[in-house]
């Protein structure tokens, strides 16, 4: 094989580069920054995350992608040209073949997007995976066999859960809530009861040291710095874990709320077989402590945590490039 062939999970928060032969590659946040007046890409991944709010007014860095599509077609080409620039070389005799995962409840018109974006970026062939099948796939689950698996995919932008069987997907919902509403909410609060303002990363570095989907037998605390709401000034607040849990639990409802409506309207064949072999969570916001917990508390399924459940997407679909043939009836190409 001349030309080489990458696996991308375009996510909300972070993207991953997994090249066929040699695996993960590039693990970088989905942000861009951007000069104002000429459109020049400045940054991207990791060095434009820490100017995130920080920026002069000549840079602009953002997130191209929300909710899990394509919010920014211009800006997300430029990332896919720089990530394919990263793995290739900045000189390429071939092309490479590039697949890349998206929300199963996606319209056409988003799909066609992700595509056109991607061979306008230096990509041979475009190749897309529905994201539950490719976590399912990476997360060891038998997706050929005649009997159901229930996968629960919770990124940053969107959660999906689905039922598979026999190599497609049987029953989807998609909820677009997940990480990032976690810390809009954790935000939100902090201003709500202490007036406090914070950015984007205070209130994630909150939800992952103290955040919990329930209450801890053993409370913890974090004081938590940023500017008040009434004077202006730079302040610092303590936030109990307590808080964080009740802060979020209506995002976390939500998110539980499309799995049971996945199971509401599964098969009863397909029903019995996820009880007996339980939920699996993929997706980095399953990492958040106690979530396997609240699932199988609400849905009365046992729920457990895919092993890296980070990197599932992503080995998925480069599983799936590598094996086109197994999967082709599962896969869009242009």
């Amino acid at each position: 094989m001349k030309n080489k062939r990458l696996a991308i999970d375009l996510g909300t928060a972070n993207s991953l580069v997994w090249l066929a032969g040699k695996g993960l590659v590039m693990n970088e946040p989905t942000v861009v920054a951007i000069a104002v007046e000429d459109g020049r890409v400045v940054a991207v991944g990791n060095e434009a995350k820490e100017m995130l709010g920080r920026t002069p007014g000549n840079i602009a860095a953002s997130r191209p992608m929300r909710d899990g599509v394509i919010a920014d077609y211009r800006v997300t080409r430029a990332m896919l040209a720089y990530f394919i620039a990263q793995v290739c070389g900045r000189v390429w005799l071939f092309k490479p073949d590039v697949m890349i995962c998206v929300p199963a409840g996606v319209t056409q018109v988003e799909r066609r997007a992700v595509l056109d974006a991607t061979l306008s970026a230096g990509a041979r062939v475009a190749y897309l995976i529905d994201e539950p099948l490719a976590a399912a796939i990476g997360a060891k689950i038998p997706i050929a066999a005649a009997s159901g698996s229930m996968i629960i995919d919770i990124g940053g932008g969107s959660a999906e859960a689905a039922v598979i069987s026999l190599g497609g997907v049987v029953q989807h919902k998609s909820v677009r809530v997940a990480g990032n509403k976690i810390d809009e909410a954790i935000a939100g609060f902090l201003k709500k009861k202490h007036n406090l303002l914070v950015g984007e990363t205070t209130a994630e570095e909150v939800k992952l040291r103290i955040g919990s989907a329930t209450m801890l037998p053993q409370e913890e605390a974090m004081e938590v710095k940023g500017r008040d709401n009434v004077t202006g000034l730079p302040r610092a607040v303590a936030i109990s874990s307590t808080e964080v849990t009740e802060a979020i639990r209506p995002i976390l409802l939500s998110i539980v709320g499309a799995a049971k409506g996945v199971l509401e309207e599964t098969p009863p064949e397909l029903s019995s077989d996820i009880i007996d072999k339980g939920i699996v969570m993929s997706g980095g916001t399953a990492l958040l402590r106690n979530l396997d917990k609240l699932m199988t508390e609400l849905t009365g399924v046992p729920c457990h945590v895919a092993e890296e459940p980070l990197l599932c997407v992503v080995r998925g679909t480069g599983i799936a490039l590598e094996n086109l043939d197994l999967y082709k009836k599962s896969i869009v190409h242009k």
